[in-house]
């Protein structure tokens, strides 16, 4: 496509974070003529790679595990061949997570039921049989029920459903401690529980030990080569292939309305850009009423239900040699390290939830994707990732107190962790709530993982549930949209195969669920 083609396409697509590419990547593959426009100088959103302490040190800037997306028929099926076409790998890694405890001991979780269920043995028989039935009525029918829900369609309505829905109800710590019993256990299922960053003691969260573990069992922290960033670049690839444009540096800043419909977008710098079909919005979902020229009342209303729910804190380092794990069978490096138990982080999660900051014994995952892809840096990246709230005391957070805050993360992962020495540090960049929505206007409040929504009966919901938007030809994707945050790309696939049914077209290619 030409760049006079660009500002006459079939689809426009606003944004370019790994849903919205996703999306365009099926429409695209449908046979559609599509434009992408970033706002912002380089794509991918929250899955980008980026030097953030040295020249040479490729580090993570939100996403690391692609963990979710792997069971996404996108990849699962290698459905618009990401994989075996552009370049797209992953790394099984094993250990998938390593969870230290007391007197150089530690819990090691495998890509691998059987194994980790050993792991679980030495610990207590009768939880590692616990994990082999929780596994077992997953595969059995939970998963197929669960990937429904997850692809935004209704299922068979059968017993599995029901079973489901009677899970996914519970809170996900109710689960974790009705099912076993050795706080070892406990302490690795509520940490893996927690991966989404939903709070534990919710209605709703029943679904992710099980969901959860059953990735890691499978894929371990799935990590892909090159850094998050090779996720968007594989996109982009098929895009191209496929004769679509993606401009960046091309921020939307209204949507145009003729008759009813939207017809295409005005960038900043006032380029019009056309849509004979329709206009994706891949942007927050909060941003689009004030965009838009027409009122939207369901928008409107989902805008005003959105809150950011828990913030996120970051740090990353460059470090000449990797971090390693004391353990029974000997010093451990892995991928991902697991810090905190069930009791500090339900304060943890509850004093955020409060504005306040409890860090006695935080929920904290420790990742050195490095391991296993040595070509990001010429020593090790590592980055700490937790909650805080999203305002200290009240006000935004200041870099000072950001560094103590990451002082204090520290000195904890030292207790169990060894390579955290000063001589080993060459270089530190923090990321409190406040400088995380700065460095992506996306993460609103903090949240990496777009938020959620309070419904009328006082429940929440991590993804709005509708992919169509109040104007005719007006539809969307990205984080706040169904089934929420997280590299799942099932948001983009989800709101792809919505349009093109609704266009008519050929949606064969897409396996469902």
């Amino acid at each position: 496509m030409t760049s006079s083609d660009a500002l006459e396409a079939d689809v426009v697509v606003v944004g370019a974070g790994h849903n919205a590419l996703v999306c365009a990547a099926y429409l695209a593959e449908a046979g559609l003529r599509v434009t992408v426009l970033e706002a912002n100088a380089a794509i991918g959103g929250n899955t980008i790679t980026e030097e953030l302490t040295l020249p040479g040190w490729q580090h993570d800037s939100c996403s690391s595990a692609h963990v979710v997306i792997q069971s996404n028929p996108l990849l699962a099926n290698d459905e618009l061949g990401l994989k075996a076409r552009y370049g797209l790998d992953y790394v099984v890694t094993d250990p998938a997570v390593v969870v230290p405890l007391d007197d150089n001991d530690a819990l090691v979780i495998h890509p691998d039921l059987e194994a980790t269920a050993t792991e679980f043995a030495r610990f207590s028989i009768e939880d590692a049989q616990a994990l082999r039935d929780m596994m077992r009525e997953w595969n059995d029918g939970l998963r197929v029920a669960h990937a429904f829900v997850q692809a935004g369609l209704e299922g068979p309505n059968d017993e599995w459903r029901v079973r489901y829905e009677q899970l996914r109800a519970r809170s996900a710590w109710d689960v974790v401690r009705t099912t076993f019993t050795h706080p070892v256990i406990q302490r690795a299922m509520a940490w893996m529980a927690f991966a989404t960053i939903q709070p534990p003691t919710r209605p709703g969260t029943g679904a992710l030990p099980a969901a959860i573990v059953a990735g890691r069992l499978r894929f371990g922290w799935a990590t892909p080569k090159g850094g998050s960033g090779a996720l968007p670049d594989a996109l982009r690839r098929h895009l191209e292939d496929h004769g679509a444009t993606i401009k960046v540096n091309a921020r939307v800043e209204r949507y145009l309305v003729e008759h009813e419909r939207c017809v295409g977008v005005v960038t900043s710098d006032g380029q019009t850009f056309r849509a004979s079909r329709a206009v994706v919005s891949g942007a927050h979902l909060t941003t689009l009423p004030s965009s838009l020229p027409v009122r939207a009342p369901t928008i409107d209303d989902a805008a005003a239900r959105w809150q950011p729910g828990l913030s996120v804190f970051a740090v990353h380092f460059a470090l000449r040699d990797h971090v390693t794990y004391p353990s029974a069978h000997g010093p451990l490096r892995a991928v991902a390290g697991a810090l905190g138990s069930p009791e500090g982080l339900l304060a943890q999660v509850d004093a955020a939830l409060h504005g306040e900051l409890d860090a006695h014994d935080p929920w904290l995952l420790i990742v050195d994707s490095t391991l296993v892809d040595e070509a990001r840096a010429p020593g090790a990246t590592l980055k700490f990732l937790t909650i805080a709230p999203m305002l200290i005391n009240g006000e935004p957070w200041s870099d000072e107190t950001a560094a103590r805050y990451a002082d204090h993360l520290t000195t904890l992962a030292r207790r169990h962790v060894t390579g955290l020495d000063d001589a080993n540090i060459l270089a530190r960049r923090v990321e409190s709530p406040t400088s995380l929505a700065a460095h992506n206007p996306a993460n609103l409040g903090g949240s990496c993982h777009g938020g959620e929504f309070v419904l009328d009966d006082g429940s929440t919901i991590p993804g709005w549930l509708n992919y169509r938007g109040d104007v005719e030809g007006l539809y969307l994707t990205g984080s706040t949209s169904h089934p929420g945050g997280s590299v799942s790309g099932r948001p983009g696939r989800n709101s792809a195969r919505v349009l093109l049914e609704d266009l008519g077209l050929d949606t064969s290619f897409m396996v469902r669920p």
